[in-house]
């Protein structure tokens, strides 16, 4: 009796298809506020109370603490007063130019008389300006004792609490940080810059408008931010301190539901791969000659095909060379091949059916299914 003839392995298989395939770029982000601003004391004196509750939102405007007003309404009253005796004045003085006017006119008083009442005049209308002055300056400082909110945003805590003396060189008070629209800040490293770049020379890459690229959030849960970003700035250098290159991101934060110090995944969108080709992860190998996969030839055998892989996308890797349209790449059952082993194309998911292994049927090559993930 002849013996049984060894059962091939039954492989799956996907059909290298070049296509224009879209680009996502991940990084590792960080939210920040668009306007994190410091309240400061702009005048010296007492902090009497804090009006706000500390990690609510402010409005712009709102008054967030009040300093002891009366030494400044004091101020104010001297002020006024001392207006009032300076307009006083000016109008004695211009009461006599008015006299002495006809008289100097009629050559009843001499030149010198009319220039001397009329420099009083001046004088007297430039203390006016100056008591003024003063006025407004009393006004602007009792003003500066209601300590709003500069921004409408998020309010910290407290750093200074009531009864302590202040001044603007006593620290701030607290900050309120803007949190719409709210911004994401994420890095380039050089090689990832530097390797953009040249794929897009190549035409390896290509943006059809760098400003329609748009910018999405992962948050810590997995769950995707509602609302969509786009890019804005670049900076300008590189960091000495890193060597990446700073890109940020804003984005509309309507529900504040993203705060600052965030830690978020980026993913960039708009860019395109022309006549890329993607093979599923599982199918990709590394050995001591760098990545390869295994391929069904075309008289039915696996063999080892070395390749050269770009960037992840999603559960696939871009391949850059060695796989040509039309190659057969073995994604499942990859553990039992070796090379110039003849295989089985099955479809993902089957088996071969007992009655066809007992008829001795198998399945041809030029059936064999395809599988993208």
């Amino acid at each position: 009796p002849e013996a049984p003839q060894a059962q091939q392995p039954e492989v799956t298989v996907i059909t290298v298809e070049p296509k224009n395939t879209s680009v996502t770029f991940e990084f590792v982000g960080v939210m920040t506020s668009s306007q994190q601003v410091e309240v400061r004391a702009r005048v010296d004196g007492f902090l009497n109370e804090r009006l706000y509750t500390e990690g609510n939102i402010v409005k712009q405007g709102q008054v967030m603490f009040k300093m002891d007003a009366k030494p400044f309404q004091a101020q104010l009253d001297a002020a006024r007063s001392a207006l009032a005796e300076q307009q006083a004045r000016l109008w004695t003085s211009q009461a006599n130019l008015k006299r002495v006017k006809p008289l100097a006119k009629a050559n009843a008083l001499s030149k010198k008389e009319l220039d001397d009442a009329q420099g009083r005049v001046n004088a007297d209308a430039a203390a006016v300006d100056m008591a003024r002055a003063d006025v407004d300056t009393a006004q602007l400082n009792l003003g500066y004792t209601n300590i709003e909110a500069p921004v409408t945003g998020a309010s910290s805590f407290a750093r200074i609490q009531n009864g302590a003396y202040v001044n603007a060189q006593s620290g701030p008070l607290t900050y309120v940080a803007q949190l719409d629209p709210i911004w994401v800040d994420f890095s380039l490293s050089e090689d990832e810059r530097l390797t953009i770049r040249q794929e897009r020379k190549s035409g390896q890459l290509q943006f059809t408008d760098t400003t329609a690229l748009t910018v999405e959030l992962v948050l810590s849960d997995g769950s995707i931010y509602p609302e969509t970003g786009r890019m804005f700035f670049r900076d300008a250098n590189y960091s000495t301190e890193t060597g990446t290159f700073l890109v940020r991101a804003t984005f509309s934060n309507p529900d504040g539901e993203l705060r600052p110090g965030q830690f978020v995944r980026v993913h960039v969108k708009g860019a395109t791969r022309p006549n890329a080709i993607l093979v599923p992860q599982q199918a990709v190998l590394q050995g001591a000659q760098g990545f390869f996969v295994w391929i069904v030839d075309a008289e039915g055998k696996a063999q080892v095909r070395s390749v050269e892989v770009g960037n992840w996308q999603g559960d696939n890797w871009f391949i850059s060379k060695g796989l040509s349209p039309g190659d057969k790449v073995i994604t499942d059952g990859i553990m039992r091949l070796a090379k110039g082993t003849p295989v089985k194309i099955v479809e993902k998911g089957t088996e071969a059916p007992d009655k066809a292994a007992a008829e001795g049927e198998s399945a041809a090559p030029d059936k064999a299914g395809t599988s993208s993930d």
